[in-house]
């Protein structure tokens, strides 16, 4: 692990934005830049931290953790269902080919918990029983595991994310029947091998967002998967200690960064508070933490930054910049 003397050090480091004109139309979303190309495009994952809709700042080696982690999860789920990857030409530029992405975020929950107007708890603990389609018994708790994985979508191109159950998604023409469905299966195919392989790393994967595109004709997964950014990730060996307890569990990825937030009074209306140095630095600890035990690796900074960096390495593949 990377001590925090050296995330410190990193803190005016991090990339903030990217200004690459030659290698296309640039899309700015809240984590990746994207540069359209005919037929692909080229994702550069920034450092910055997205909470609540809003982008919050940045994070050390955030976005070198999500691309190499999601390039990781991409390989190691390709025969489950193809993905959009053509290349990895830096630790934070994946180059993929272009989809036509379905205009629903598809989220399998394993377990009820959440702080965002979205989440599970947060609706349940509201009162809400019947939850995407899904009806929800009397008496969970929150962090309790659920008999069994729920989908709960959520809407996409909106200012806010609204959760959305499958009839209605179908009913509002967002998407048809049998794209649904087809949809649903490579979610839960996905989350199960994900769930199978965070045990055997020590960890419980909660929850996760997949977003899934249309390339020639076929369904497949695209933006990122298994990431602490689009999954939760509690530790196994004391989860049942602390739910018996009523505590929080130990957690492994951006929920840390809510949490902050909702303590601070933010959930997504007005300004939002700066994030302190210590909880940046606590943040990127939890990310590399995260990506050592599920790649079973050593993080590897580099030795330069990645503003400097990318542009030599997409030379070095080729690519005008």
């Amino acid at each position: 692990m990377i001590d925090s003397t050296r995330l410190r050090e990193e803190l005016p480091n991090t990339l903030d934005t990217t200004d690459f004109p030659r290698l296309g139309e640039r899309r700015p979303g809240k984590v990746r830049d994207s540069y359209l190309q005919p037929g692909r495009r080229l994702l550069v994952t920034t450092d910055r931290v997205s909470a609540f809709d809003v982008i919050l700042g940045s994070i050390p080696f955030k976005g070198q953790v999500l691309n190499q982690l999601a390039a990781f999860w991409f390989e190691k789920t390709r025969d489950i269902v193809p993905n959009h990857v053509i290349s990895v030409p830096d630790p934070n530029v994946m180059v993929v080919r272009e989809c036509e992405q379905l205009p629903l975020e598809f989220i399998v929950r394993g377990y009820i918990t959440g702080v965002t107007k979205t989440s599970a708890w947060f609706n349940y603990e509201r009162g809400a029983r019947d939850f995407c389609g899904h009806r929800l018994p009397e008496g969970l708790k929150k962090d309790q595991r659920l008999a069994q994985p729920i989908l709960t979508p959520t809407t996409k191109h909106e200012v806010h994310d609204r959760p959305i159950g499958r009839d209605e998604a179908i009913s509002e023409r967002l998407i048809d029947a049998a794209t649904f469905d087809e949809a649903a299966a490579i979610c839960f195919r996905l989350f199960k091998a994900g769930v199978r392989h965070a045990a055997g790393q020590g960890l419980i994967l909660v929850d996760t967002k997949y977003e899934i595109g249309r390339l020639d004709g076929r369904l497949v997964i695209s933006d990122e998967i298994h990431t602490p950014d689009s999954s939760r990730y509690w530790f196994r060996d004391t989860y049942a200690e602390r739910f018996a307890a009523g505590q929080e569990q130990r957690k492994l990825d951006k929920e840390y960064v809510r949490e902050w937030l909702v303590s601070q009074g933010f959930r997504g209306d007005g300004t939002p508070p700066p994030l302190p140095d210590a909880i940046r630095i606590e943040a990127a600890r939890r990310y590399i933490q995260a990506f050592e035990l599920l790649t079973g690796q050593p993080f590897v900074p580099p030795s330069e930054p990645a503003a400097t960096r990318i542009p030599k390495n997409l030379r070095k593949a080729g690519l005008t910049i």
